[in-house]
């Protein structure tokens, strides 16, 4: 029977860090501090140390840290937001969390980021920041993004949940303007046992006020006193423990990332043009990219999908629809801009299995079946 290759699984590299793992929760259970103790300070400093931020504040979500991020850096009531139409749900809903309005704007083909020039048509009296997502593999152009920021006078935040070690010009992500943000969620490049999230910043006021807005508005935890109304978001000890372990394997883990995507790209050519594999901008320095995702596009998606399924293959389809089509954000002014990079990508895009522990002879299972489905020898 052919073996099953799910869309991610950590269980290989849990079984093989088991005792690593249990030693620092022994070290967390026996210290009695659970919640926003040593070890989330010492994560802090070490996602400070390796992005180049001047402040990292964990939280218990990138949705959390993308809430925060904006209040922290005054957007609310009134404000418009500019944020692509091809990303997760939450970087628009974050924007409506704090009371603004998000826009929504077209995509760029092959990196799907943002759309400067989309973008600055989007822009009115009421803007107040732009916001680009880091999707799959790539930042966006935050060079352009930063130019249109600056000339406009707007706020530049980035939602960078999946861009741990992205770097454009030297620049990690999250780090071109006022803020971004990284999700630890357990699939994420880093990723944690359950939910977790982080706040870069080199902005000390924001920082500040991101560490008073995650604990209730106390700018000191246990101190009750309370200066706004904040929310209960901090980072569990725990999961820091899980992330410093895992933290010491990532550039291993991303390089395994890469070897794989770059096994795909070689298995999957001889079906180009009916499948496109992933386009990557060229970097102007090395080690821009960080493979999080491996997105593939072809006409007949869904059939795709579901022939890998009965084959006992995950997939995962980033993003079904763009975000002027999902309900709560349809009626919205924001979502009057036309977006067909998006609807295209919408329809023609799903994300092939891609993590460490996967094998290449898995990865080639995956290949020779996408070959098979389009009637082509492997």
């Amino acid at each position: 029977m052919n073996e099953t290759v799910p869309f991610f699984s950590g269980a290989a590299s849990a079984r093989r860090d088991r005792p690593a793992l249990e030693a620092r929760i022994r070290q967390v259970a026996a210290s009695g501090r659970f919640t926003s103790g040593p070890v989330t300070a010492e994560l802090e400093q070490a996602i400070a140390r390796r992005t180049g931020a001047r402040h990292a504040v964990a939280v218990a979500n990138g949705t959390d840290a993308l809430v925060i991020l904006l209040r922290a850096a005054g957007v609310g009531p009134g404000d418009e937001v500019i944020v692509p139409a091809y990303t997760f749900f939450a970087t628009a809903s974050s924007v409506l969390h704090v009371g603004a309005e998000p826009v929504l704007v077209d995509v760029l083909p092959g990196s799907y980021a943002m759309d400067p020039r989309r973008a600055e048509e989007a822009i009115t009296e009421r803007t107040k920041a732009i916001m680009p997502v880091h999707l799959f593999s790539q930042m966006a152009d935050m060079e352009v993004l930063k130019d249109l920021a600056d000339r406009h006078g707007l706020l530049l935040l980035e939602d960078s949940a999946e861009g741990i070690d992205m770097r454009a010009g030297g620049v990690h992500a999250g780090l071109w303007g006022s803020g971004g943000v990284l999700s630890f969620f357990p699939t994420k490049t880093l990723g944690s046992l359950g939910d977790a999230g982080m706040l870069l910043t080199d902005d000390d006021r924001i920082a500040a006020r991101a560490r008073r807005l995650r604990q209730h508005g106390q700018d000191t935890d246990g101190d009750y006193l309370h200066h706004e109304i904040g929310y209960n978001s901090r980072c569990d000890e725990l999961q820091s423990a899980f992330l410093l372990h895992r933290l010491e394997r990532l550039s291993e883990e991303i390089e395994r990332r890469a070897e794989l995507a770059a096994l795909y790209d070689r298995l999957l050519a001889p079906l180009a043009p009916a499948v496109a594999t992933p386009w990557l901008a060229p970097a102007k320095t090395p080690g821009n990219q960080v493979y999080y995702v491996y997105l593939i596009e072809c006409d007949c998606r869904d059939e795709l999908v579901a022939y890998l399924d009965a084959h006992g293959v995950g997939t995962e389809t980033y993003y079904p629809r763009p975000l002027t089509e999902q309900p709560l954000l349809a009626p919205l002014p924001g979502s009057r801009h036309p977006v067909p990079v998006a609807e295209a990508a919408a329809r023609r895009a799903v994300a092939l299995p891609l993590y460490p522990d996967l094998t290449d002879r898995q990865a080639e299972r995956v290949a020779r079946l996408v070959h098979a489905f389009h009637g082509v020898a492997s």
